[in-house]
């Protein structure tokens, strides 16, 4: 960072740099509490460790959820806290490759030196190489510690000649996929061939061998018309998910509309049906996370549900006053959704990506791909059909009985009884597709016993905030005198003096767009990503009488002010609206449904729980001096509270 670029920002905004690294919990893994170094010697449980002090040796009790990683050693490279929108689409594509040649070696847990030599030949990268990019993949387990640095070549441009490339990709669906299997030697000759012929310069054997074994066996013989083969070897049949063999090797995903009717928190008096987002592990059948929401589904629900399922819930527990043990968290290796467009934002996908999440769809008119979940999500219905203002899950089963009029439940209090029908009913109670409790298949899975080899406790996310920003939708803007536009809506802070009317460094005609991440829940303020610090800043509204508000309030002032014909509104306009609709709503929420539940809406966004930060802050003291929010602060008090890139 340059002195002038730091004399620049004004100090009275904190920066905050995320942390990506990971707490591991395994037997030999060295680890902080309080400042102190451990090395981990015995796991107890899902909340306790025996860790012995590195200085003096002795041995003392650890709560896992206390401990911290060790600092990242010099070697790691600072572009792993790079905003995954600042990485270029060539540096994406190099570390995917890299990652893709060495996840055999990860999956394999503890290769020998054999076994990663003989890889090494296989792909044609040098030994040494391939150690160096497994080791910086485990300091932090996200796959941007795999982007290369540079050293002489200009950012986007790619080690071999786009030309190539192109060749390679020809060779590949023109030659390689045919029905003759020609072997790999014949494809690297086929490649010289069609580079001699046109004049081109020849791409070296070990990359062009890197791509053929990028190539999965099912699109291999997809690729060659073997379709049936592909299709039966590969095709999960009911009761059996491909590759879920251990805790998080894979999740499913799905939305349902709760079949209860809720009530308002003031008039008691119903207000509809929200909706619940659910992640459930395969491999155990536990509930890995799920979202709770009157708002209709979408990226956000998506990404939110992830993060539950990610962190840890003590949390969690404690704000809906359960008392039970949940205790599952982790990144997934894999996640399996359907072909929601809500889960099929490049955002997201790149979200996972960073993470090292396999990403699949569910294939269309194959619904036993999404079995697991959908059978959960009915078992969840059934039980709530026994609650007061169930909707049952038919017209015909609710003949007779008048679901508002025998609704009781708010949100708060029936999503209570979820969390408790989750951790004390349903993990604890005997699943017959796997022949015992969920909870007890995954103690298994983690843990293992006389049959089972267990996978060890997941790394704990050291940074919850880290997580939730590698998720939150981005904006791409320039920065102008006045600031930053967004929707119509004007935001400024000095962090943005020293990118004013900066040009784009490629195209000097442009000015350069700046990256910033804001909270579909509350637009009150965006998060900006300096480029130069690899930090980001909270830039709040130009007009601080502006009050919060969410991005589906401000769109019905929007749509209310284009009536009057008003296409491009001022701040003051803006604000007249949202007024205007406020109180409409709150003169008929007395009255109707609909106001009712737009209440609820601004209610539940105003709460600012989340996954990352469930616990309200703690009122201030009376007798404490007023001080200025800090950056963590504004953080818990939920300004990065959503976890999705794909609102």
């Amino acid at each position: 960072m340059s002195k002038e670029h730091d004399d620049d920002i004004d100090n009275t905004n904190p920066a905050y740099e995320p942390i990506k690294k990971r707490v591991d919990i395994q037997v030999g893994s060295f680890v902080q509490n309080a400042k102190v170094v451990y090395r981990i010697t015995q796991i107890l449980d899902f909340e306790t460790v025996i860790g012995v002090n590195v200085e003096t040796g002795r041995n003392q009790p650890l709560r896992i959820l206390e401990l911290t990683p060790l600092a990242s050693p010099s070697s790691i490279d600072s572009d792993t806290h790079r905003d995954l929108d600042d990485i270029v689409d060539d540096d994406w594509n190099i570390a995917e490759k890299r990652f893709a040649i060495i996840k055999p070696l990860l999956d394999a847990k503890s290769p020998g030196r054999k076994e990663v030599e003989l890889h090494a030949k296989s792909v044609g990268i040098d030994t040494a190489t391939l150690y160096r990019w497994i080791n910086k993949y485990q300091s932090l387990e996200v796959i941007s510690t795999l982007i290369p640095k540079k050293r002489g070549w200009r950012t986007g441009n790619r080690r071999i000649a786009k030309v190539a490339d192109a060749v390679i990709d020809e060779v590949i669906q023109g030659y390689y996929f045919t029905s003759e299997r020609p072997s790999q030697s014949d494809a690297i000759k086929e490649v010289h061939r069609i580079c001699e012929l046109r004049n081109l310069e020849f791409p070296h054997a070990s990359t062009i061998r890197r791509r053929l074994l990028e190539i999965s066996e099912k699109d291999y013989l997809k690729g060659c018309g073997q379709k049936e083969k592909a299709k039966n070897k590969f095709t999960p049949v009911p009761g059996k998910f491909p590759n879920a063999d251990f805790p998080l090797a894979v999740i499913q995903i799905d939305h349902t509309p709760v079949d209860v009717i809720l009530v308002d928190d003031v008039y008691r008096k119903p207000i509809g049906r929200p909706w619940l987002t659910v992640a459930i592990d395969v491999y155990s059948r536990m509930i890995a996370g799920y979202y709770l929401s009157f708002d209709p589904p979408s990226g956000t629900s998506v990404a939110m549900c992830v993060a539950h399922a990610i962190l840890p819930k003590k949390d969690w527990l404690i704000l809906h006053n359960v008392e039970a043990e949940w205790p599952v968290w982790g990144v997934p290796k894999t996640i399996h959704v359907d072909n929601g467009a809500d889960f099929r934002s490049n955002s997201f996908q790149r979200s996972c990506l960073m993470y090292g999440i396999n990403l699949e769809f569910r294939p269309v008119k194959q619904p036993h791909y999404g079995g697991h979940i959908e059978r959960l999500l009915g078992t969840f219905s059934s039980i709530m059909h026994t609650l007061p203002g169930t909707t049952f899950s038919s017209i015909e089963k609710r003949k007779g009985y008048d679901s508002e009029k025998e609704a009781v439940m708010t949100k708060d209090e029936f999503e209570r009884w979820l969390v408790k029908q989750i951790c004390k009913i349903y993990h604890p109670d005997k699943h017959n597709g796997i022949g015992m409790p969920p909870i007890k298949k995954w103690t298994i899975g983690i843990f293992g016993n006389a049959e089972v080899q267990g996978v060890g406790l997941p790394p704990v996310p050291s940074d919850r905030l880290a997580v939730l920003l590698d998720f939150l939708p981005s904006i791409h803007r320039s920065v102008q005198r006045a600031g930053v536009v967004i929707d119509y809506l004007q935001y400024y802070d000095e962090a943005l003096r020293p990118w004013i009317n900066v040009k784009d460094p490629d195209n000097p005609e442009e000015k350069l767009k700046m990256i910033f991440r804001r909270d579909p829940r509350d637009i009150s303020a965006l998060w900006f990503y300096d480029p130069t610090l690899k930090q980001y800043f909270k830039i709040p509204f130009a007009d601080q009488s502006l009050p919060a508000m969410s991005i589906w309030e401000h769109n019905l002032a929007r749509a209310k002010l284009k009536q009057e014909n008003i296409d491009e509104p001022t701040t003051r306009q803006i604000l007249r609206a949202l007024t205007e609709l406020r109180n409409d709503i709150e003169e008929s929420k007395s009255k109707t449904k609909k106001a009712r539940r737009m209440s609820q809406r601004r209610i539940e966004h105003e709460k600012k729980i989340t996954p990352a930060a469930p616990l309200p802050p703690s009122p201030p003291s009376s007798l404490s001096p007023a001080r200025p929010s800090t950056l963590v602060d504004g953080l818990i008090e939920g300004d990065i509270d959503t976890f999705g890139d794909i609102s």
